[in-house]
């Protein structure tokens, strides 16, 4: 997601967050407890996302554990360590994730989730590769992928799979996917690069 935090945004806290209807803040993160505004992304990009969630969406396996795919859902993660309330709450919403079945709640469904996929844009690159890896991995998620496009921002590039390490605390490299995307967990699929960007 792109986004611009600039030094006039208001800040949330856990209770007015919870307390509000879910599209009452409109297209927002918040980090630390800044409202950090989301703008519109390329067609690129959206176009990657609703392709790879479907992908993996159609790899369930139904003799499996019943997966869910979801997509620009909140996810709240642990409160920064602050103690005014406004400079806490965490609350992300990732490209794609699959988790279990459990019923969904913001607040633990971090919990549940077996892979998380950012799909990287021009202004999100900092966060989805050094912010967003740090997060994930201390939400204790086994599973991360970063979809990175080439310098025309049309064709992906890579696609970079992280799994935690035996701490359970940071990223590992897996793998890096250069012309398809094949995973073994948590679901088993092989897309192309192709079929998952082209127009």
């Amino acid at each position: 997601m792109t986004a611009s935090h600039p030094d006039e945004q208001p800040r949330v806290t856990a209770e007015d967050f919870l307390e509000a209807e879910p599209d009452s803040l409109g297209d927002v993160e918040i980090v630390d407890g800044l409202v950090v505004r989301l703008m519109a992304q390329s067609e690129a990009h959206s176009r990657v996302v609703r392709r790879l969630a479907a992908a993996l969406e159609d790899a369930r396996d139904p003799a499996g554990p019943c997966l869910r795919v979801g997509s620009d859902v909140a996810v709240r993660f642990a409160d920064a360590d602050d103690h005014r309330d406004d400079h806490q709450l965490n609350i992300r919403y990732p490209d794609i994730f699959i988790r279990d079945c459990e019923p969904y709640d913001v607040n633990t469904v971090r919990d549940h989730i077996a892979l998380v996929v950012e799909v990287v844009s021009k202004s999100t690159v900092d966060a989805d590769t050094s912010e967003k890896h740090k997060l994930y991995a201390r939400a204790g998620i086994p599973g991360y992928l970063i979809v990175h496009f080439d310098k025309s921002w049309e064709s992906i590039d890579r696609i970079e799979e992280y799994r935690l390490d035996w701490s359970g605390l940071r990223y590992m490299p897996h793998k890096v996917h250069h012309t398809a995307l094949v995973l073994d967990t948590p679901v088993t699929v092989a897309i192309t690069f192709d079929a998952l960007h082209r127009p």
